[in-house]
């Protein structure tokens, strides 16, 4: 079993930046690979990042490449996603989630490959 909560959301103007954060407990975290995902109003949920357990790797979707950054913190069980020159298009529930195979380099954006999800953090941004 593993809990994932996501924090650092909230109301920022286009062009800002925030600085989302997952904390998980429950398995070793160091093992797996972890993603974000989001969701917004009357759209499906899309792909955002990626990492690897040893943050060897990461994956981003085209819409956020340049301006994302995903990171982690094994020592802290937290992964972070940095989100600059933000975009109103960006306005969406915002997802952790955790792919519990472990050590592997496949990395995916894929959802249905995930194995556990935060509860998601609101970010809103406006024009």
């Amino acid at each position: 079993q593993v809990q994932l909560v996501e924090s650092g959301g909230g109301l920022v103007q286009a062009g800002g930046s925030l600085r989302l954060s997952c904390a998980a407990s429950g398995r070793t975290f160091s093992r797996y690979a972890m993603g974000w995902f989001r969701q917004a109003p009357g759209k499906e949920r899309e792909f955002v990042a990626a990492i690897i357990w040893s943050s060897a790797i990461t994956y981003y979707a085209n819409s956020v490449k340049g301006r994302f950054t995903i990171s982690r913190d094994n020592a802290k069980n937290t992964v972070y996603l940095q989100m600059n020159s933000l975009k109103p298009e960006d306005t969406a529930i915002y997802y952790c989630a955790a792919d519990l195979r472990p050590r592997s380099y496949v990395i995916t954006g894929d959802g249905d490959e995930y194995d556990y999800w935060g509860q998601g953090t609101q970010v809103t941004v406006s024009s």
